[in-house]
């Protein structure tokens, strides 16, 4: 199976996320063809379409062409009111233009959350599934990883210690792979 190379973001600022720990335990399981590269959401600017010229600020383009050469993306969302956070919706707000010829347009993605709720995130995955189904991504929604009492799941080092939820992490990036070789296989089928 061919190498496959998935970026992965978190909602989140906070140096100590559970949603960014929960990134690095997705790349402590990924399978054998699988890598992840994370991308740190801190330096992209609030939208403003006054910006949104060419390839856009600096920052936004370099998500953007991290986006674009990705085969897949991973999205780690904490859940803020019930919600996904503004950091998150912003990116993709910068994401998801121009219209209709976005990155995210196509591309496999899967999610996942952490939180110390006790529906984990719940909540903010039915809001960002709206967002990647109207910007037309290629959704990877089973098993839902949603790390409830988040605080009870990580060690003192930051390891995500709940073995059963490093199991559906396991499965769902495995799916996120089968998602990126039947695209790459129909684009081929296309092409012919």
């Amino acid at each position: 199976m061919a190498e496959q190379k998935i970026l992965g973001f978190a909602g989140s600022l906070r140096a100590g996320s559970y949603n960014r720990l929960l990134l690095r335990a997705a790349a402590e399981v990924a399978p054998h063809q699988m890598t992840i590269e994370t991308f740190d959401l801190t330096p992209i600017p609030l939208y403003n379409q006054d910006l949104d010229v060419g390839e856009g600020p600096q920052p936004v383009a370099r998500f953007r062409e991290a986006i674009d050469h990705a085969d897949g993306v991973l999205i780690a969302t904490p859940e803020y009111q019930h919600g996904i956070s503004g950091v998150l919706k912003n990116a993709l707000d910068w994401a998801s233009r121009p219209p209709g010829r976005s990155v995210l347009r196509g591309k496999p993605i899967a999610m996942m959350g952490a939180s110390p709720s006790p529906v984990g995130t719940a909540r903010a995955h039915m809001q960002l599934r709206e967002i990647l189904l109207y910007v037309q991504a290629q959704m990877v929604v089973v098993p839902e990883v949603l790390v409830a009492h988040a605080t009870e799941k990580f060690d003192d080092e930051g390891s995500f210690t709940d073995e059963v939820g490093r199991r559906f992490m396991r499965q769902l990036l495995e799916n996120l792979g089968e998602a990126i070789t039947a695209s790459g296989a129909e684009i081929i089928s296309t092409l012919r």
